[in-house]
């Protein structure tokens, strides 16, 4: 996990069995966790984020279950690992 650090810490902070604590949407979440982090934090979570898509590209599901799974479905929130991905991406940039 040190390899996705600043994605672990995003996943296990904030998409846990407390998020409502957080918020209710990704979007609340997502805010909430950048509402905390410096401008480098956000960056290194981005690079993260492309980091482990591609060191994953032909097993992303499984990757992100054997790495997140404990802490986070993105399947229960209505999302496919990477559309879940894709969008902690686009709203950290947004923030």
């Amino acid at each position: 996990m040190k390899k996705y650090y600043d994605l672990g810490q995003l996943i296990g902070g904030y998409f846990n069995e407390d998020f409502d604590y957080w918020g209710d949407t990704i979007e609340e979440l997502v805010r909430a966790c950048a509402s905390g982090c410096t401008p480098e934090m956000i960056t290194a979570t981005v690079a993260d984020i492309d980091r482990f898509k591609s060191d994953h590209a032909g097993d992303l599901d499984a990757a992100f279950e054997e790495n997140f799974g404990r802490q986070f479905d993105p399947t229960l929130w209505g999302h496919t690992t990477e559309s879940f991905l894709d969008e902690l991406k686009r709203l950290l940039l947004s923030q």
